[in-house]
Order: C-alpha cells, then structure tokens, then sequence
C-alpha cells in the first residue's frame, strides 16, 4: 500500500479521522515551507497537501491566488517544490505528502519527468485540479506504476457518472469540494455536505476528504462526522500570510491543534458509545 493508504488504514483502525493541511509551497517565506510542513505534522496532520505555485489557479479564491503569487514573485518552480518535499523527507519518513496544483506547470515540466522526480523526491500523491479523469488515464497509471496515488475533485455539481469515472482510477482518496465556487468562498452547508457523501462512497471505494469553507473547529467537526478527512487550506494561508518568518510555524501548528484536538473528541465519543452500549 502506498503512504496514503496506508496512513487512512491506521486511521480507521483508531477510530480517527484524517486532518489533511494545504500550504502552498514557498508562501510567505521562500525558506519556510520545509519548516512549517514538520510543525503541522507536529500538530496533528495526518497528511499534507503542498500547493505547487501557478499563474492562474482558477479553482482558487483570493487567499490561496495571493499566496500562489507571492511564491511565483520569490522565483519558486515546481523543481523548487519537488526540493521542499526531499528536504522533508529527510526527518519525515512516515507523513504522506499530495501535491496539488494544475496541469500547466506539469506539462510544461513533461508529465513522464514530473512523474519521475516527484516519485524520487518522496510524493505520495498528485491532485491536478485542471485534469478531468477521462483524459488522464495514462498519467493516473503511471502514477500507479510508480506507487503514488492519483486524487481527484469531486463537487456538489459532480453527476453519478462522473462519480463513477472517478471511482475507477482514483486512488488514496477523493476531494469532495464542499462549495459551489473557489476556495475560501461562502458558507458552508454541512447538512447538503452529509448528503452528498453517501452518494460519493456508493460511486468510489477510497477515503472521502471534504475540503472548501472549513474555517474552524465546529465546521471541522460537522464534516468529519460524516467524511475520512478534513482539508483545510484557505484559513491556514490567512492565519500565516502577514505574519513575520519566525511564527508562521508556529502559527499554523497552533491553529492545526485546536482542530485536531477537536476531531479527536470523535473519536472519544464514539469510544464512550461503544461503552455504553
């Protein structure tokens, strides 16, 4: 089983669900990633999604749009992210590392090379926003071939047969965007979030990580009783932004442990159930 898998496997044997942080790589510190990457592990993120910077993240609201422009003003490249990745691994054998992003900086790179490396640099899995499954089937396979897994996007607007299409060639698991529209945008509607999940999990047969609109730990704790994991990205990049070079560790790992300490009564409650009955 590949990292991923693996960690969702221990995780369900707990009774635990996933926290599953996005930074975007180079933001807001060239030198930081690497650091702060060790910190949110340190606080509870079972997984870590790394944002690879691109010019137009059309899925991407404003928060994570900055974000990826002050990496690109730094000079940070997808060579550049894959160098994070092998950085942290070299103190980090165990955490799985995702990175996202879209599929401009990954043809540019040559898919077969991108593959390559990012396997060499210790990837787990890849989630290009801006690839439908029907047409990178060849690419999903060689992520395969080379023991990472191929993650996918699914919204509130996914039909039954893109489900479906999904279900067969995702691996590790599957994205469910909670929002109509980009990152960081609206309100979150927990109850249509708890209907959608069960059609997801009749269609595919992996993890289901909800992500879009969680900003704390109430909302954090609503979709996680009712999905495999919790993704937040946004409010992390708002916390850390303006925030000087010496506390964005610390920043982003002290808001991670509120979350995780919160998903953990979850677990509590369900032990105490289990009790009881």
């Amino acid at each position: 089983m590949s990292r991923i898998q693996t960690t969702f496997a221990r995780l369900a044997a707990e009774g635990r669900k996933a926290l599953i942080p996005y930074v975007t790589a180079g933001d807001p510190y060239a030198d930081v990633t690497v650091e702060l990457m060790h910190a949110m592990v340190a606080a509870g993120a079972d997984v870590i999604e790394l944002g690879v910077p691109f010019s137009d993240p059309m899925a991407d609201g404003p928060v994570i749009q900055r974000a990826s422009e002050r990496a690109l003003l730094k000079g940070i490249s997808t060579a550049d992210v894959l160098s994070m990745v092998r950085a942290f691994r070299q103190d980090d054998a165990s955490t799985p590392v995702v990175l996202m992003g879209y599929a401009n900086p990954v043809e540019c790179f040559g898919p077969d090379r991108f593959v390559d490396e990012a396997k060499a640099a210790g990837v787990d899995g890849v989630l290009i926003v801006d690839y439908p499954p029907q047409e990178c089937e060849a690419f999903a396979a060689r992520l395969r071939a080379a023991d990472m897994d191929a993650i996918f996007l699914l919204a509130p607007t996914s039909t039954d047969a893109r489900m479906q299409e999904v279900g067969r060639i995702a691996t590790g698991y599957v994205y469910y965007v909670s929002l109509k529209g980009v990152t960081g945008a609206g309100h979150l509607d927990t109850a249509a979030v708890a209907a959608m999940v069960p059609r997801i999990r009749a269609a595919v047969d992996v993890p289901v990580g909800v992500g879009f609109g969680i900003r704390d730990a109430a909302t954090a704790v609503a979709v996680a009783q009712v999905s495999d994991a919790v993704v937040i990205g946004s409010r992390i990049i708002q916390l850390i932004e303006n925030e000087p070079r010496e506390r964005v560790p610390g920043v982003a790992a002290g808001f991670l442990r509120e979350i995780r300490a919160a998903l953990d009564t979850l677990q509590l409650q369900a032990s105490s159930a289990g009790e009881s009955a």
